[in-house]
């Protein structure tokens, strides 16, 4: 079941030294853009299929495309502000094989034209960005990078400052610039992002990290897992109620039912299985029954009313209370809306002040209308997608579980 791409070399030993790299393929696919023009290694990933690992599941030829057209200087910034709960993926590559995130990194630059790459990283993950600094470190001193190398490009390492709305690009690129991290309005025309004016390609951890197997082996080989509109294989992360909480690497398609019990070790303590948030927190929920039916990929799980976000499951067993699970989501969000936007500052206070009403068992029929209002107004009224995004964690809660919240009203 488990298919290892991206994650071939996490289980050998010291992996994340550029020595134990070079003896494991890392590298090899700068070799082959000698024989490439850039145009084609564009080409190729659009012909492999491959789209963005960090939720949106935009395809990531045409957004190289974008990027590669303008004349100029450009930029490459790698997404690695992982800041989504139930998400915790990118860290695994950083840590595990990182000379495969520089690898990515480089033959991503050569196909953009980009001479300077930065790597956003969540300003919790410290350890982590230490580990990729050093592994930088050992590629400029064996000349993968600087002016000495194939492909000259430098990488920077920018930490952030906790703020989960910078796992928007936009706002990420604000936050890059030295401003306060707020999304940008999105353009009427399809265009790359721009920072300081430049254009820019921003990709997630995952997203870069695939693309030396696609250079290095074809597009057709990467094609050869997944499905026809969801090509390859992802970083599932899986946690909550179950034996074997991690991440695991499966072709796209895979049965979600299945994953959990075998990957996941099954529900602990031998409980029955109530819901998975199937995508990283700002998915909507899915009920068991549903759970059983869903395939791990964008469109299965696009037609059960969800989506495949950045692919971390949280497991919920029987005995989990999807009122308090809802308040404990809302509270998040309403600490971390930047606040720019309205609907999204406003309606994230008052959809969690208004569970507090539910969680003590005083709520009425008015307060369940108010969590349906507030969603509905939040929903394509704002900026960017984080009021979407919460709206759509409350419809599910209360399309799945209403029932929960009507025995909380006196």
């Amino acid at each position: 079941m488990e298919t290892k791409i991206v994650s071939k070399n996490f289980d050998i030993p010291n992996a994340h030294t550029i020595e134990v790299a070079l003896k494991n393929t890392r590298y090899e696919s700068i070799h082959n853009l000698i024989f490439l023009k850039p145009q084609t290694v564009i080409d190729m990933i659009k012909a492999s299929g491959l789209r963005g690992k960090g939720g949106g599941g935009a395809p990531s030829g045409a957004k190289w495309q974008l990027a590669s057209d303008y004349i100029g200087e450009k930029y490459l910034v790698v997404n690695g502000d992982e800041s989504e709960p139930g998400t915790f993926k990118d860290r695994q590559i950083i840590a595990k094989d990182p000379h495969l995130l520089i690898e990515g990194i480089i033959v991503t630059c050569f196909a953009i034209g980009a001479k300077n790459a930065y790597v956003y990283v969540r300003g919790e993950y410290e350890e982590f960005s230490n580990i990729l600094q050093l592994a930088i470190d050992e590629a400029y001193a064996k000349n993968f990078l600087g002016n000495g190398a194939i492909i000259p490009i430098d990488i920077t390492i920018h930490r952030g400052a906790g703020a989960y709305i910078c796992g928007e690009k936009s706002a990420l690129l604000e936050s890059l610039e030295g401003n306060r991290g707020h999304p940008r309005l999105k353009p009427k025309k399809p265009e790359p992002e721009f920072y300081f004016g430049n254009p820019t390609l921003v990709n997630n951890v995952e997203t870069i990290a695939s693309v030396p197997f696609i250079v290095l082996h074809g597009a057709e080989a990467y094609r050869a897992y997944g499905t026809k509109d969801s090509a390859g294989t992802l970083l599932f992360a899986i946690s909550g109620h179950v034996n074997s909480a991690g991440v695991y690497e499966v072709p796209f398609g895979t049965s979600m039912i299945e994953y959990i019990e075998k990957l996941g070790g099954g529900i602990k303590n031998g409980k029955k299985l109530k819901a998975v948030i199937p995508g990283g927190a700002s998915t909507p929920i899915l009920p068991a029954h549903l759970v059983k039916e869903a395939k791990l990929d964008y469109e299965s799980l696009k037609a059960l009313g969800s989506s495949l976000g950045t692919g971390g499951m949280i497991v919920m067993d029987e005995d989990t209370s999807m009122v308090k699970a809802l308040k404990n989501l809302l509270r998040f969000y309403h600490h971390e809306s930047c606040g720019q936007c309205t609907p999204c500052r406003e309606g994230t206070s008052w959809v969690d002040k208004t569970m507090d009403k539910f969680i003590n068992k005083s709520a009425t029929h008015e307060d369940l209308q108010i969590l349906k209002g507030s969603s509905k107004s939040m929903n394509g009224q704002t900026i960017c997608v984080f009021a979407p995004a919460v709206s759509g964690v409350i419809d599910g809660f209360l399309k799945h579980f209403e029932d929960e919240f009507l025995e909380c009203i006196v």
